[in-house]
Order: structure tokens, then C-alpha cells, then sequence
């Protein structure tokens, strides 16, 4: 059995993101059969010029390595579904949709609680109302920290 999956984020989902310049990214990793088996991120943990600081391009670069080395499973495919440049809080969930697919979205605001809610909201919004849950809650730096 094949199990799809539908990915959604309320900020640059997959997007060209070369022109962004700081912040953070989440990874997906899927097996050879196209099932995710991993998600997982990587932040700025300090403004501008901090030794935790990293470009949007270092961030995904590190968040696809993380996936790949933090999986208990063998990763085919490595995907980002999420970057941003903007200093503020995220929130990564998960639900299904009714026939069991699974859904991921990523939602970023500039308040833990507001963050939440989008990913909550665009898991509704795909019908993926069924095993909601958040799976990561962060703070990131960006472009515009100091």
C-alpha cells in the first residue's frame, strides 16, 4: 500500500527561496516507497552576527542533512516544506485528512500562540481535521534581528 501525502504552510511552501537571506527551514525525508518518515527543522538561534545565526540557504542545507541523519529509516527523498527570513515563532503540525493521508503545515507569527493557530487553520483548511497535533513549537532569528 502506498500512502500519499499532502503538504501545506502558510508561508513559502516549497517556493523559490534564494533571495531570502536568514532564518530557518523544515525538512521532510520520504522512503523509496514515498511515505514521510521524518520531519524536522533548523532555527537561527541567535540574532545577526551570533554564532548560532544562519542564512535561509544554511538553514535549509542543515535541516536536510538533520532529516536525513536523525531518521531511523532509510531516506530516498528529502524535501524542505517550509523557509522563512522573518524573526518570529513557528509552529510545525500534523493531521489527516478522512481517508488517513497524512497533512503537514507550517505556520509562522510573530506570537507562539498565533503561529499554532495557523498550522492548525491550514490543516482545516486541507480537510486534515482528524490527529491534529503540533510537533514543533520555535523561535527563530532573521533578517531583520539584530
Amino acid at each position: 500500500m502506498k500512502l500519499s501525502i499532502a503538504i501545506i504552510s502558510s508561508s513559502f511552501l516549497l517556493a523559490p527561496c534564494s533571495w531570502l537571506v536568514a532564518g530557518d527551514a523544515v525538512a521532510i525525508g520520504y522512503n523509496a516507497d514515498g511515505i514521510w518518515t521524518d520531519v524536522t527543522y533548523y532555527r537561527s538561534a541567535t540574532p545577526k552576527r551570533g554564532k548560532d545565526y544562519r542564512t535561509s540557504d544554511q538553514a535549509r542545507e542543515f535541516a536536510l542533512r538533520d532529516v536525513r541523519r536523525r531518521s531511523q529509516s532509510a531516506i530516498a527523498t528529502t524535501h524542505i516544506l517550509s523557509s522563512s527570513d522573518s524573526t518570529g515563532f513557528v509552529a510545525v503540525a500534523r493531521g489527516q485528512d478522512k481517508s488517513g493521508r497524512d497533512f503537514h503545515a507550517v505556520g509562522h507569527a510573530k506570537s507562539q500562540a498565533e503561529a499554532d493557530k495557523k498550522a492548525i487553520g491550514e490543516l482545516n483548511e486541507a480537510g486534515a481535521g482528524a490527529e491534529q497535533k503540533i510537533v514543533y513549537r520555535y523561535f527563530s532569528y532573521g533578517a531583520d534581528s539584530k
